[in-house]
């Protein structure tokens, strides 16, 4: 969480010195600036939503690893789990 907030605060102060160094002189300057802005907030967005899907993808993975252990444990045991 701490990565993401830093990474969020390094993105917020590359766009702030973008924003202080070009300063759009007309309307399609402002236009191509703002688009600009917009698709790296997309794909900053993007790259975000695919780290949370894949760490909630290997949480799964990892919870199902751990109900499968359990279970073989309380096989071993010879304790009968319940079923589902």
């Amino acid at each position: 969480m701490a990565e993401l907030k830093s990474e969020l605060d390094s993105d917020a102060d590359q766009n702030y010195s973008l924003a202080s160094n070009a300063d759009p002189k007309n309307m399609q300057e402002l236009t191509i600036y703002v688009q600009s802005i917009l698709q790296n907030v997309q794909d900053k967005f993007q790259s975000m939503s695919d780290q949370i899907i894949t760490r909630i993808d290997d949480m799964g993975n990892r919870i199902d690893d751990l109900e499968k252990s359990i279970g073989d444990l309380m096989q071993q045991a010879g304790v009968e789990g319940q079923e589902k």
